[in-house]
């Protein structure tokens, strides 16, 4: 309803604010969706793609769609082709692919949003875990933190020990609803994580880093648990930005390459 002005006057009613609505193209779709399978291993190493037939068939699109999202999947290391214009799951041989492979399934902004979580409810965990953790809790600490060296060979493996130490930092807080919190984002967590271990150097920094955080728990130091919980998780932020600028710099110089090629042929 109008309102009225102190002069008398009517004031027109406030105009709702539209934003305009991103238009993905069909293409983009596509990919995203095989990038799911792959992501949640209903597509593996090694699995044959659908046709590019079936494909299209399968999501009612043109067959230069499908193409476009194959060769997107490609260009990204996560597809190889097999022969006849057939497309497998790549292997994990390649670490940068690795990496990317799950990077890529969450955009940038999803996993900033991940990381301020993490820093919202970690940070502020160690600072608690420092002043009220039991011997129990160092020891499971310590216990995922001997798992992570053990396990660097072993993505799976490591990942679930790194999952583990900080649990058991949460655990520590004796917060049960910070607890809940951390077990509510866990597969969130355990993809942020999954999307470091092949970047060079990184898995053995977090190691360090989390000695550093236990350090500082077991010596009841709670402004210094916090510091080094922020320092971590800053760090970790940025090899992951440095590593998506860099995959983003890779696509776009295969692109002027690939568009090169099709303009001589």
């Amino acid at each position: 309803m109008p309102s009225r002005q102190s002069d008398g006057q009517t004031k027109p009613a406030a105009q709702p604010v539209h934003h305009p609505i991103e238009r993905r193209k069909v293409y983009e779709l596509i990919a995203e969706h095989l990038l799911g399978q792959i992501s949640e291993r209903s597509l593996k190493p090694g699995d044959p793609l659908p046709t590019e037939r079936e494909l299209a068939e399968s999501y009612r699109v043109g067959r230069s769609s499908v193409r476009e999202a194959l060769r997107m999947l490609e260009s990204r290391g996560l597809i190889k082709p097999s022969g006849n214009g057939a497309f497998a799951v790549a292997e994990y041989g390649n670490p940068l692919s690795h990496s990317l492979h799950f990077l890529l399934t969450l955009e940038e902004a999803s996993l900033l949003e991940i990381y301020e979580v993490r820093k919202i409810l970690e940070v502020e965990a160690a600072g608690l875990a420092a002043a009220r953790r039991t011997d129990e809790d160092l020891a499971h600490m310590a216990a995922a933190i001997d798992e992570m060296s053990a396990g660097l060979s072993s993505q799976e493996r490591y990942i679930e020990a790194d999952l583990q130490f900080h649990l058991a930092v949460a655990t520590a807080t004796g917060n049960r609803i910070a607890l809940r919190m951390m077990h509510a984002i866990r597969d969130l967590l355990h993809r942020a994580l999954a999307s470091i271990y092949h970047i060079p150097g990184s898995p053995q920094r977090s190691i360090t880093q989390h000695r550093e955080i236990l350090a500082a728990i077991s010596a009841g130091d709670a402004e210094a648990a916090r510091a080094r919980m922020r320092e971590h998780l800053l760090r970790v932020e940025r090899d992951i930005h440095d590593v998506l600028m860099k995959d983003r710099k890779t696509h776009a110089r295969r692109t002027v390459s690939a568009s090169s090629r099709s303009a001589k042929g």
